[in-house]
């Protein structure tokens, strides 16, 4: 398999790319965790989720047979790898790698990270249990979608808290978007799409492949998944980050199984009928998605949002702080930058603000927080009207 990568496709922050298109904007990089560096010989780990149940993970490979793969030409058929986080009563157990020592390396190579040991990000600690039997009954399902290069597992804290919290979450690493995807039977797809970021109508393509990857997922689980009789299908999320928060998008004006949806910092590419669209939404982001901004896709989508919707900037933050970058960032040599969300503050609100809007779309529980601006977290800042550009 063709490895297919441009020179210059971006700047590396947190460790994970950061593209200048393609729905990941360049931003300054997050603060650095406490932890050493990796290269100093120490083992990341993640933060805990807050909620009360033990999280376990699997994942699962499934294919499309009924269309062609978009960027490796070669197959005739979509394959998909989706991990799954989910509520367990099982406590003790192997605890599952962030990715593998392949998987790490190949995007350690992919971002440049220099002076930093391929196998860091396999040495990462998570707090998911492997393969443990799920509980629960009629829990939500949360699709997660990550950015462009990255793979699924740099959403990991949030798919930990996620499922914590009762959820059962449904992580997609689409092939060839990605720098690293193990496929079944171990086979390894790396970045086909890397050589077209700057192809006109690149992201409206993108987000298009991935409405269609997450309703075949959601055609498929009930059959590929054990633990699928626990999942409540009427109450269906979806989230993502960067361009996969452009597809959260997307696949709700395709889908209506997906009830919500989220945008963490993506540029919004699916155009929205002008009748209007009313199902919940929320879009959360850096400063550069402040009204009339850097990026004005949410201006524009924001007129067509019908029905419940929050438009939220963190401030200080960057692209990368709505991802497991803060959080990895000291261990693979990032500094802090003045200004930016100390680590452990961005992790609390993404996780806060994230689990607040689907407790109250998919559990009928009230949020107050999602109302009104709150002392406990000043950084947030209410769009359109009570958020000034910076």
């Amino acid at each position: 398999m063709r490895r297919v990568t441009g020179p210059g496709r971006g700047i590396v922050l947190a460790g994970l790319l950061v593209l200048t298109g393609s729905g990941a904007l360049t931003g300054t990089p997050p603060a650095a965790a406490t932890a050493s560096p990796a290269a100093h010989g120490s083992a990341p780990s993640l933060p805990e989720p807050t909620g009360s149940r033990p999280v376990g993970i699997t994942s699962l490979h499934l294919t499309d047979t009924s269309r062609p793969d978009p960027w490796n030409l070669d197959v005739d058929a979509r394959e998909l790898k989706v991990t799954l986080w989910y509520p367990t009563r099982q406590r003790d157990g192997e605890r599952a790698p962030y990715m593998t020592a392949k998987e790490s390396e190949l995007l350690m190579k992919g971002v440049r990270s220099a002076g930093v040991p391929y196998d860091t990000l396999s040495r990462t600690r998570t707090n998911a249990i492997k393969d443990a039997e799920p509980t629960g009954k009629k829990l939500p399902l949360v699709v997660l979608s990550p950015g462009f290069t990255k793979p699924i597992s740099t959403l990991t804290s949030l798919a930990e808290e996620l499922a914590s919290q009762g959820y059962v979450v449904a992580g997609i690493d689409h092939p060839y978007e990605s720098y690293v995807t193990t496929l079944a039977d171990g086979r390894i797809a790396e970045c086909l799409a890397c050589d077209s970021d700057t192809d006109t109508g690149f992201g409206t393509g993108v987000v298009a492949g991935r409405a269609a990857d997450v309703s075949f997922v959601l055609d498929q689980l009930p059959a590929k998944w054990k633990g699928s009789g626990l999942i409540d299908r009427s109450r269906i999320a979806m989230a993502g980050q960067s361009i996969g928060g452009a597809g959260a998008l997307a696949a709700m004006v395709k889908d209506p199984r997906i009830r919500a949806g989220i945008d963490m910092d993506g540029t919004s590419y699916a155009r929205i009928p002008k009748s209007g669209f009313s199902r919940p939404f929320m879009f959360m982001g850096s400063p550069q998605h402040v009204p009339g901004g850097r990026d004005t896709s949410w201006d524009r989508d924001w007129k067509l949002l019908a029905g419940w919707k929050r438009w939220i900037v963190l401030a200080g933050a960057d692209h990368q702080d709505f991802t497991d970058g803060p959080v990895l960032a000291g261990v693979l040599g990032i500094k802090p930058v003045y200004g930016a969300l100390p680590a452990a503050r961005a992790v609390e609100l993404v996780r806060t603000y994230v689990t607040a809007f689907l407790d109250q779309h998919l559990k009928a529980k009230r949020q107050t927080v999602l109302d009104k601006p709150s002392s406990r977290y000043p950084e947030v800042k209410f769009c359109p009207a009570a958020c000034a550009q910076s």
